[in-house]
């Protein structure tokens, strides 16, 4: 007993003078900048006095303690700022040479001393928690994780667990967050959101320009308004709502905000819907989200209530899938949208009105240097034999030039009815990406080949040279899934279906064989279709998790579906040869 007391009375005093370091770190820093560490420091004691404004300086704890005390709330009543705790590092082997030291060491003394033997004996203080006083550990505290510790401003993690967030906190979020430059992570745990919450929150997080990765999990809202955190304004790339209880009326308002006809969501990669009550209705609205979204690479649906048609309709989107009325309208309007400069581009332009008002008597200036030259040649024609052959050279040269001018005319021709073919939608899909993208773009390369082609023959520098913009890589992410090739079949156009998502979790549903056929039929139209023409951008499915499913696993469909499955798991390395024959004798 006397040794538990002495750790735990270590244990407290270590974390008072770690505290205490805390806090003169921050106050130091304060005093450089020139800040202070409360109102009180500002003014006097008047409370009519209407406090200074304050100017926030980046290092959250001073910040928020600071609009916590604006806000009236008590010493007792502002959640403390903490560094998040770790996990126990794995201690470092002993070192060989102390080891022969002490070893040499203990050979020359052969006595040891009975006061270490006895310290060794003791029991040493515990490492994978630590004591607290008496409801401590409930009251509310902010989490942090920090780049170095040793300086404030690095804040890059925030954990709230288990205490309400109002609107009043909010409002002290919103002051604090959109200045921690490496802000990157906001995890938030059963900490009852309200809807105005919520809206706050998706109102001044893309202000937060590093804030990649939000969670929100146990958190349970009756109105469900989660799709406002990923907007068209959201910069999130990674959103988790587990356990948030959320039904059919949220992940339809989620599946709009995932993709619509006219907008898409560009930036969100993950998306974790897992442990909720989304039925087969919530199912097929988050299926149609992805009919037009080509950015979301990982979506978990598991330990929901989806069902066959929930899995067949995410079959459907996956494969390919006809176009509706209102997205064959928008398809033609981006055509026409896109055609037009191009058409601009590449058409001779219009006669003048001075061309179309002459009459057709009246000849024009080129008509008439055109027979001026007519006669020019007929005159030159009956002059004596060494002009004739004088004449006769230049004018071999001066028709080969005519004739390499027309050849390369007919190519420009060529290439220029080419693009405008694959402007259209009638060329592949490298073609249809440069010339729908970037018409801009376009128009430069068309100067430049066009320049090129003519100065063939010439030596041209380095700097001279220049990389068509049609072929940098971050035009295929600005692809519009209408702008694909289609199909007609049963007077309907079908398109290409969603090859973006990689990872898709179903497990722990309600699907059954039924739906397995489904999956199993995107899966293996994706691989016939990567193979026909193989794309490093959308390489489809490529995990996909179906355990603990209405399902039996000896069932034909299923035990397929994994095998194929298991063929293009990235993560997946095949046994080998010797393994597999010790396996055999083994068995």
């Amino acid at each position: 007993m006397s040794s538990a007391s002495t750790s735990r009375a270590m244990l407290k005093t270590l974390s008072v003078v770690k505290k205490v370091k805390m806090g003169k770190r921050v106050e130091k820093i304060l005093k450089d900048k020139g800040g202070s560490t409360s109102a009180q420091d500002n003014g006097d004691d008047d409370p009519n006095k209407t406090p200074e404004p304050y100017i926030c300086t980046g290092i959250f704890e001073a910040d928020f303690t600071e609009f916590c005390r604006r806000n009236l709330l008590k010493d007792n009543e502002i959640p403390a700022v903490v560094i998040r705790p770790k996990p126990p590092c794995a201690q470092a082997p002993p070192d060989n040479k102390s080891k022969d030291s002490k070893d040499s060491n203990a050979s020359k003394d052969p006595t040891p001393d009975e006061g270490v033997d006895a310290a060794n004996q003791e029991e040493a203080p515990p490492k994978t928690y630590v004591t607290k006083d008496k409801y401590a550990y409930f009251r509310p505290v902010v989490q942090v994780e920090m780049e170095n510790e040793d300086k404030p401003t690095t804040v890059t993690e925030i954990y709230i667990r288990g205490w309400k967030v109002d609107s009043l906190m909010v409002g002290i979020f919103k002051q604090c967050w959109p200045i921690i430059e490496k802000l990157s992570v906001v995890n938030l745990w059963n900490v009852n959101l309200s809807e105005d919450v919520v809206k706050e929150f998706a109102s001044f997080l893309p202000q937060c320009q590093n804030l990649k990765t939000l969670v929100i999990d146990g958190t349970w809202c009756p109105e469900e308004p989660w799709s406002l955190l990923i907007g068209e304004d959201s910069l999130l790339t990674s959103l988790s709502l587990r356990n948030n209880g959320i039904t059919d009326k949220g992940a339809v308002m989620i599946g709009k905000a995932l993709s619509t006809v006219k907008s898409s969501n560009k930036n969100l990669v993950s998306l974790n819907l897992s442990g909720n009550k989304i039925t087969d209705v919530g199912a097929v609205a988050i299926a149609n989200g992805l009919r037009m979204n080509r950015v979301l690479l990982s979506l978990s649906l598991a330990n929901n209530n989806v069902s066959d048609e929930g899995a067949k309709k995410l079959g459907e989107v996956l494969s390919r899938f006809p176009l509706t009325h209102e997205e064959v309208v928008e398809r033609r309007k981006l055509l026409s949208e896109k055609g037009s400069p191009d058409q601009g581009l590449l058409k001779s332009p219009p006669p003048s009105r001075r061309d179309r008002d002459r009459p057709g008597s009246v000849r024009s200036s080129s008509h008439m240097d055109k027979t001026d030259k007519k006669r020019d040649k007929s005159s030159k024609k009956k002059d004596g034999r060494k002009g004739e052959k004088e004449d006769g050279k230049s004018s071999k040269t001066d028709a080969k030039k005519d004739k390499d001018d027309t050849t390369k005319g007919k190519k420009e021709d060529k290439w220029k009815k080419g693009l405008l073919k694959a402007s259209i939608g009638g060329g592949s899909r490298t073609s249809l990406v440069g010339a729908v993208s970037q018409p801009t773009a376009n128009a430069s390369f068309v100067a430049d080949t066009m320049s090129t082609k003519t100065s063939k023959g010439k030596k041209t520098s380095s700097k001279d040279k220049r990389v068509p913009e049609s072929d940098s890589p971050e035009i295929l992410e600005a692809i519009n899934p209408l702008l694909e090739q289609v199909e007609s079949m049963d007077n309907q156009l079908w398109i290409p279906g969603n090859r973006c998502l990689i990872n898709l979790n179903l497990s722990r549903n309600k699907i059954t064989d039924t739906g397995m056929k489904g999956l199993l039929l995107a899966v293996q139209y994706q691989i016939t279709l990567l193979n026909l023409a193989p794309s490093p951008a959308m390489k489809g499915i490529l995990r996909m998790s179906l355990t603990g499913n209405d399902v039996k696993k000896t069932d034909e469909t299923y035990v397929k579906l994994q095998e194929v499955l298991l063929a293009r798991d990235p993560y997946y390395k095949p046994p080998e040869k010797g393994g597999g024959d010790n396996q055999s004798l083994a068995g």
